[in-house]
């Protein structure tokens, strides 16, 4: 089992800057993929970023693609969401999420394929 920490988040005015740190209460998960998603009032959660085990390839969602940046450090076991240029748009509350099965090129946008998950962190953009 693997339990997630994720923290970060706050209010923030509109094209500032946030970033968010998922850490897992015990054991490492540098062997786990990982990705960020996230959920506004009334609305489904949906995906915003991914990241493999070893950080060599990432995943967004186009409307978050040039502003937001996942990243991880295995060495601090600690994946972060780097967030510029926030919006309004951009108030939710966002989730970590990790898995250790299948590939994740073919399923990071599902929050089916995550079988570990934060309790998550508020974000709220003011205008």
């Amino acid at each position: 089992q693997v339990q997630l920490v994720d923290s970060g988040g706050g209010l923030v005015q509109a094209g500032g800057s946030l970033r968010l740190s998922c850490v897992p209460s015990r054991r490492t998960f540098s062997s786990y993929h990982a990705g960020w998603f996230r959920q506004a009032p009334g609305k489904e959660r949906e995906f915003v970023a991914a990241i493999t085990w070893s950080g060599g390839s990432t995943y967004y969602a186009e409307s978050v693609k040039g502003r937001f940046t996942i990243s991880r450090d295995n060495a601090k076991n600690t994946v972060y969401l780097q967030m510029n240029s926030l919006k309004p748009e951009d108030t939710a509350v966002y989730f970590c999420a990790a898995t250790n099965s299948g590939t994740l090129r073919d399923n990071y946008y599902r929050s089916a394929y995550y079988n570990y998950w934060g309790q998550g962190t508020q974000v709220t953009v003011s205008s």
